[in-house]
């Protein structure tokens, strides 16, 4: 499927075309199917560099172009926060206003509701929740990125609290979990109410082999 065939605005079709974006890849296209423009919850399973992350932004920027809500893609480290966050600003300047919420998990942030996109930590989310932030009312998209960190000690159980939390108070949000490693995605997908799409495409072959002797003897 070519990138000029999605049914979105030109303007931000020609974004995509600047970044390079001509034809979708497998796992997109998957998503796509499976109803990711039709507001469905999806769980993505695809390796490393196979193109997730542009599958949580047609998700929000379809929900944002039909007037739905608010989307907020949430990441486990400040670090990648901070490197998402620079990423949408600059793809999307002038079109979408991107903010990034980390840190002080004392406030409501008010300043956000002025916001398209929300690029935050599950930590912080979950602390805005708990103050009541009103434009939280208004999310219609939620991106995990990551999301197979539900099995990590530390930060598992408050992002399985927090979509929990979210699934309640937000019945219509549409959910989008990515990961390239989920032990159990048929599990997963079940609990999120979500479709699961898999996908074993990737830009770069990945091979197996051993290296004895200076020589190395690849699996076939």
């Amino acid at each position: 499927m070519q990138a000029n065939e999605l049914m979105l605005p030109k303007d931000i079709l020609e974004v995509y075309a600047r970044e390079g974006v001509s034809a979708l890849r497998p796992a997109q296209e998957k998503a796509i199917q499976a109803g990711l423009l039709d507001g469905k919850n999806l769980l993505i399973c695809t390796p490393t560099a196979s193109g997730k992350t542009l599958i949580g932004e047609l998700a929000m920027v379809n929900n944002l172009v039909k007037e739905h809500g608010t989307a907020v893609y949430i990441v486990p480290l400040v670090a990648l926060a901070s490197e998402k966050f620079k990423d949408f600003k600059r793809r999307y300047a002038g079109l979408l206003k991107v903010a990034l919420s980390v840190g002080d998990l004392d406030g409501s942030d008010p300043h956000l509701a002025d916001y398209d996109i929300i690029v935050c930590t599950a930590e912080k989310l979950d602390s805005l929740l708990r103050h009541r932030a009103p434009w939280v009312s208004r999310i219609a998209t939620v991106v995990v990125d990551e999301v197979h960190l539900l099995n990590d000690v530390e930060r598992g159980p408050t992002l399985e609290i927090l979509l929990t939390i979210l699934r309640t108070v937000l019945p219509k949000v549409q959910v989008v979990a990515l990961s390239a490693t989920i032990g159990n995605p048929g599990q997963l997908a079940d609990w999120l109410g979500a479709e699961l799409v898999i996908d074993t495409w990737r830009p770069v072959e990945l091979k197996r082999g051993i290296l004895y002797d200076g020589k190395i003897t690849y699996h076939k």
